[in-house]
């Protein structure tokens, strides 16, 4: 049975949030995604839904569990999570993304998830044009308020991200990502350097919500000495951290060649992503590179604790396209930032108004070694920095305060499609 639950005998609300990414993906806009599905399910008059596919990120391979599935209905934390089979690029060419996307769409399309009635609302995670494609046809096949909410830019993405053929795509993926949005009941943006390019797409502004992500991770709990003799992060070297997604728009040649001019560093890079095995590659024959699996959602906030700084980097082509995920994690744990990324772009806002971080120019080894030399060389002050980022977390990047803002939106959207049902009757 692939309807949701009922209270008493009256049909509930009932809600489809469309996400290529859920969990137990532990990633980019897999967490936020789930989190925000299970925070409406626990409404008893809600019937929650989600459209998403087989788990593969970041590693750009299907997890073993889903591997040979065409498709799958299964019920999380209260959720019916409907998965739609794709392909899945171990190598990223604008061609590959646009048969992943197609593939998405196709399959989406071809076998809608069964809801057991029509959904009172759509919902999107952007950055997959296919599912905001899908989650605005749905809505208009139902004639229900579609309310995307844009994580990343595509963009933009497709121009700025390194991709090969990525200039030739980004036209069409503009014109793709703004059709889809002008189709929108209200647009939600997760940063406010996103609101001016959503608004040149021809969504009028007052349809443009503000809806940052949150932190997303539990507070470090295991004392740090105890986390790094574990690790074997031992001895007088820094420890600098990049977690999370090893792709191209990160640009993290820049660590290797960070690690290559000064041996007392060691560059951790934990995660995965389509170019790991290339940075294998580069990072031969350097002692003082490691490379660590993605960590356990328990133990993955007292291993960022545990470094001496957490590394956030980008490409510096890569100027309004996205606001990295991670950063809220980096946050929360209580360790200083250091950025080497494009000034003007929405990452150095972030790292400005936090107080928490330190910013390089991006794709220069020499600057960002001198940045985490300089704090190394000042304990007290690197983790006065680094106490900056909880308390930007608490009062700016809170959980209940993220989830509300949606919910906020959702119910704003809900209001509007009753109130314009209401005058045209």
């Amino acid at each position: 049975m692939e309807g949701g639950p009922r209270v008493g005998a009256l049909p509930v609300r009932r809600l489809l949030l469309v996400s290529t990414n859920y969990a137990p993906e532990q990633a980019g806009i897999g967490p936020y995604a789930t989190q925000i599905a299970e925070h409406w399910a626990a409404d008893p008059e809600t019937e929650m839904h989600v459209l998403t596919g087989m788990p593969h990120y970041p590693s750009w391979r299907v997890d073993p569990a889903y591997r040979g599935n065409w498709r799958t209905a299964e019920l999380r934390a209260g959720v019916r999570v409907h998965r739609r089979r794709h392909t899945v690029p171990p190598r990223q060419t604008a061609l590959r993304r646009a048969l992943y996307e197609a593939s998405i769409l196709g399959h989406g399309l071809l076998v809608p998830p069964r809801t057991g009635g029509p959904p009172h609302a759509v919902v999107a995670q952007l950055p997959s044009l296919a599912g905001g494609v899908l989650a605005a046809r749905l809505a208009r096949r139902h004639r229900v308020p579609f309310v995307p909410v844009v994580q990343d830019l595509m963009g933009a993405a497709a121009a700025q991200s390194g991709i090969r053929g990525g200039d030739r795509a980004a036209h069409a993926a503009a014109a793709v990502e703004r059709r889809v949005l002008r189709a929108a009941t209200l647009v939600g943006v997760i940063h406010e350097s996103f609101v001016d390019k959503v608004a040149a797409m021809g969504v009028p502004s007052e349809r443009v919500r503000l809806v940052p992500n949150w932190s997303h991770v539990a507070a470090p709990s295991a004392p740090r000495a105890q986390t790094r003799q574990r690790l074997g992060w031992t001895g007088d070297r820094t420890v600098v951290l990049h977690s999370g997604n090893m792709g191209l728009k990160q640009g993290l040649d820049v660590l290797i060649e960070t690690a290559r001019l000064d041996p007392g560093l060691r560059i951790v890079l934990m995660g995965d992503g389509n170019q790991h095995r290339r940075l294998r590659t580069l990072a031969a024959g350097l002692a003082n590179v490691q490379f660590l699996p993605p960590a356990d959602e328990a133990d993955f906030p007292d291993v960022l604790a545990a470094a001496d700084v957490l590394a956030v980097t980008q490409r510096a082509a890569v100027l309004d396209m996205s606001v990295p995920s991670k950063l809220t994690s980096y946050f929360a744990a209580g360790r200083p930032v250091v950025a080497a990324v494009a000034e003007s772009g929405g990452t150095a806002q972030e790292i400005r108004r936090s107080g928490a971080g330190r910013l390089v120019a991006p794709e220069d080894p020499s600057a960002l070694a001198g940045a985490i030399r300089a704090l190394s060389a000042d304990p007290a002050a690197a983790d006065a920095l680094g106490a900056r980022g909880p308390a930007y977390a608490e009062s700016r990047l809170g959980r209940r305060a993220g989830l509300a803002r949606i919910t906020g939106l959702l119910d704003e959207a809900l209001a509007e499609h009753t109130g314009q049902r209401g005058a045209t009757a």
